[in-house]
């Protein structure tokens, strides 16, 4: 039996497993995905967060909690997921395709492109491309600690840390070979 998923984007999915972990208004929602520094795990927007909590109510996924005072506007309203909400996040998470998929970075669709580029250009991309994993390391390993004291040396969000600092650490290796080659120009 094949089962069609209504098309819940993954901004949708995030909103509704926030809302699953905790009931909250669009704004406190936001503010936690910020905190969490949710650019980095998904591409979600503030306006896409409150388009996804529209979205959501009218397909009757979320719904509103206690009593609403009109006069804070609808961008305070605390939202939970109603069963069907619960079941959908569920059955969604089961997809193949969450596994199944290699989105390109677009840094490696330079990379197939760069025989063409200037030698210099090419140097200073890949210096570039150094930097900003640099960088990136030094944050994550930041927000690696600040999750193991929140929660725990093993929990799913640390080891999805670590899953980026390896990567990252593993491209860094890689820019030294991809440097060390001789280019053509």
């Amino acid at each position: 039996m094949t089962s069609r998923t209504p098309d819940l984007s993954a901004a949708d999915l995030v909103v509704l497993s926030m809302l699953a972990e905790q009931a909250m208004h669009g704004y406190e929602l936001w503010a936690e995905l910020t905190r969490r520094q949710v650019w980095k795990w998904a591409a979600i927007s503030r306006p896409q967060v409150y388009y996804s909590l529209k979205k959501l109510q009218e397909r009757r996924y979320i719904r509103p909690v206690g009593d609403s005072d009109p006069a804070l506007g609808p961008e305070r309203t605390i939202l939970q997921p109603t069963a069907a909400g619960r079941r959908m996040l569920s059955d969604s998470l089961a997809r193949a395709d969450w596994a199944t998929q290699r989105p390109p970075p677009p840094f490696l669709t330079w990379m197939v492109l760069s025989w063409q580029a200037r030698p210099d250009d090419f140097q200073a991309q890949i210096e570039r491309r150094r930097q900003f994993l640099v960088e990136q390391l030094n944050e994550d390993r930041a927000a690696l600690e600040a999750i193991i004291s929140e929660t725990a040396p093993n929990s799913d969000a640390a080891a999805i840390v670590r899953l980026g600092l390896r990567q990252f650490e593993a491209e860094l290796e890689w820019l030294d070979e991809v440097q060390s080659r001789q280019r053509p120009g």
